[in-house]
């Protein structure tokens, strides 16, 4: 089967301000393909904005309807020669994309407008290397690394010293930076010190620059795709950045990062060499004094502060930060998703957005979350329930379709047959409904519990009901399955057939109520 491009994926990022390259490479497609969805949105003047609210496949058939790759038809310019004469006097690159636009012209072929021009080129100067001679845009960008030096933690109670690691990051546009110490550089503490980043800016750029480690990258070939740890493109894409690693020792691909990696050893390492830290905790504390001072003070060939310049430049160009942090997980299996428009997972049950309905989906579990996930798509996350938890609920109300759509069954009508069954049915049935959040997440569970009537029989499903409400509070499927292929249920009829003849051989002097009764008290 074709591996087909993400194409609402190309459309968000595109919106966030990232060039065709940029996408490509730090998610892993085929340029030619992330190209074709650039001219295809401009052709068909579509943007993110218009398939927000519409899935994958149907973003696809909305650009490419059964056609082929559609090829750029734009010429492209110099960037050597672009970036040469952006360093004499008086040339901009409005200027030169004038003098380009006026080439194309004449050879009568088409030609890119302003704003693709700058961002090819900012793009350009990020992959090869060389500096950049265009300031740099707010909220695009932060560089990330380990820094080479380590601190010394001394155990107090068992005696013993343990190193102590720095992460870094940097937001080259305003400087505002970011320290945290750990135990070690294994995957798990790089992913966490991003999560712990991202909060402490409160916001998200639109990509990430990174060294070529291998908790965060794992191969990066002078030819051909870069390819990222599996973890860390999660990390991405739950945070909607992009991770675009520099060149294999080339420094200059991350300079703001190697300038943070440099004050911070010189600031933790250095001025704190006399200082004895017991714990992470308390030398994290202390870097975050010093953090805060390093962003608030002031620079010293322009006005203003890292602090300043990110509250009121940089962070209202990034992304917001999504509802919950990311959690490291591992992926739990499929299930399919029920009429209901849910899954079960650990006996309990979570909605899934009401298109998927009949379809499986791939679960992923955090340590708190439980994601669901269809064709490469996350489409609902919800919170795990506490451990001993059974037959809750989590549903979202966007999942489920309009109610005029929604089903057949109704609880009227499921109601009504449990009285066709008998009064412990209704009784069941009312349970069933009472523990449900909604009278619609209740329906699937109590049709379970009535269909057992089609293979047992009417009267056996009665029996077992009464069997199990005096033992469980809320019997279910599974628990009066098991009553009746154990035959518990015949217990209950041999004790109704003596209580049956006990009462033909004396005067009646009780009043036995009918089903309608009991059904107006399983409502109550």
């Amino acid at each position: 089967m074709v591996r087909r491009i993400k194409a609402k994926l190309v459309l968000r990022l595109r919106e966030q301000g990232l060039s065709r390259n940029a996408i490509a490479v730090g998610y892993g497609m085929s340029k030619h393909s992330v190209i074709d969805v650039f001219d295809t949105a401009d052709r068909l003047n579509v943007s993110y904005s218009d398939v927000e609210g519409k899935a994958d496949d149907e973003v696809y058939a909305l650009l490419f309807p059964g056609r082929g790759v559609i090829e750029s038809a734009y010429e492209q310019p110099d960037w050597t020669r672009v970036h040469s004469e952006l360093g004499r006097v008086g040339v901009t690159l409005r200027l030169l994309h004038a003098e380009y636009a006026d080439s194309c012209r004449v050879k009568g072929v088409p030609f890119m407008g302003y704003d693709r021009f700058c961002k090819l080129y900012a793009d350009h100067v990020l992959r090869l290397g060389v500096t950049s001679r265009v300031e740099r845009k707010a909220g695009r960008t932060v560089e990330v690394d380990w820094a080479g030096a380590i601190v010394p933690i001394h155990d107090t109670v068992t005696g013993e010293t343990s190193k102590a690691y720095l992460f870094v990051g940097c937001l080259p546009f305003s400087r505002y930076s970011f320290v945290h110490a750990t135990g070690d550089m294994r995957e798990s503490s790089w992913l966490d010190c991003h999560v712990l980043m991202f909060g402490y800016f409160g916001a998200v750029p639109a990509r990430i620059v990174c060294g070529n480690l291998k908790t965060g990258v794992v191969s990066h070939p002078r030819d051909g795709e870069i390819v990222l740890n599996d973890h860390y493109r999660n990390l991405a894409e739950h945070y909607s950045t992009a991770v675009l690693p520099g060149r294999v020792k080339k420094p200059k691909d991350k300079p703001s990062g190697e300038n943070l990696v440099l004050h911070a050893e010189r600031a933790v390492i250095g001025a704190m060499r006399d200082r004895e830290f017991h714990s992470l905790d308390e030398l994290n504390l202390a870097i975050r004094e010093w953090l805060d001072a390093y962003n608030a003070a002031p620079f010293r060939k322009r006005e203003g502060s890292r602090l300043a310049s990110f509250e009121s430049e940089e962070r209202p160009a990034m992304i917001p930060l999504p509802a919950v942090p990311y959690e490291t997980g591992e992926w739990v299996g499929s299930r399919k998703v029920t009429g209901d428009c849910h899954i079960v997972y650990k006996r309990n049950r979570y909605s899934v957005p009401h298109r998927l309905a009949g379809r499986r989906v791939e679960l992923r579990e955090t340590a708190t979350l439980l994601e669901v996930w269809h064709g490469g798509e996350r489409t609902a996350v919800h919170r795990l329930f506490d451990h001993g938890h059974i037959n809750r609920v989590s549903t979202r109300a966007a999942d489920l379709p309009e109610k005029a759509k929604w089903r057949e069954w109704d609880e009227q009508w499921v109601r009504s047959w449990a009285a066709q069954v008998g009064p412990n049915t209704v009784i069941v049935i009312a349970r069933i409904f009472q523990s449900a959040g909604t009278p619609d997440q209740a329906i699937d569970p109590a049709l379970a519990v009535l269909r057992l009537s089609r293979r047992y029989g009417r009267q056996r499903l009665e029996n077992a009901c009464d069997v199990a409400r005096r033992v469980v509070n809320t019997p279910r499927h599974r628990q009066l399955k098991t009553i009746l292929d154990t035959g518990q249920d015949h217990e209950v009829m041999e004790d109704e057939t003596l209580k049956v003849k006990g009462l033909d051989a004396e005067p009646a002097t009780g009043y036995v109520r009918g089903a309608d009764y009991y059904a107006r008290e399983a409502k109550r």
